[in-house]
């Protein structure tokens, strides 16, 4: 097995999968990343630099978990304030991330799309060989690309531990 593969850090209803890429640790460096926007114009990291930035990696925006992971961080990014940005990266095509932010009022959540080069995925340890989704996980990013709060969950169905998440979004925006 390739260096670079964790075999069994991530499963699909029990059955153990391969995650590809680092397995990164609070006060890491963020690394960069490629990804498509909704308009098919391409980010990086460097986007939204000089800001906090919630990254949550899932699956698919179509399946029911993800979805309300997301309606949820949309909900409540109306307390986080302007420091802070809200991204959803996902394998979905920029097409499928737009219709679907419009059909569920999703509008304080930027979802990206990895499916092109996976590069977030790779980079962030979160590409999943077998199904080529990404695993669900949450970074926390500061204003000077450090990592301040990163979960892998290990199930793809499971939801992260929202209030933890939350928790260090207040301590990071002065809000505790």
């Amino acid at each position: 097995m390739p260096e670079n593969e964790r075999h069994g850090d991530v499963t699909f209803k029990g059955q153990a999968l391969t995650a590809i890429g680092p397995l990164l640790k609070a006060g890491d460096k963020a690394p960069d990343f490629k990804v498509l926007n909704n308009a098919l114009e391409e980010e990086t990291l460097a986007t939204t630099r000089s800001k906090i930035r919630l990254i949550a990696s899932v699956p698919s925006l179509d399946t029911p978990v993800c979805d309300m992971e997301t309606r949820m961080f949309n909900k409540e990014a109306v307390s986080f304030g302007s420091d802070v940005e809200v991204l959803t990266i996902s394998m979905d095509l920029p097409f499928a991330q737009k219709r679907w932010c419009a059909a569920a009022g999703v509008d304080r959540v930027r979802t990206l799309s990895d499916h092109r080069e996976a590069s977030f995925g790779k980079n962030y340890g979160v590409l999943v060989k077998e199904l080529r989704l990404l695993q669900r996980a949450i970074f926390l990013v500061d204003r000077d690309d450090i990592i301040r709060y990163v979960e892998y969950v290990r199930e793809i169905g499971q939801e992260p531990n929202y209030e933890a998440v939350l928790q260090q979004i207040k301590h990071l925006t002065g809000a505790l």
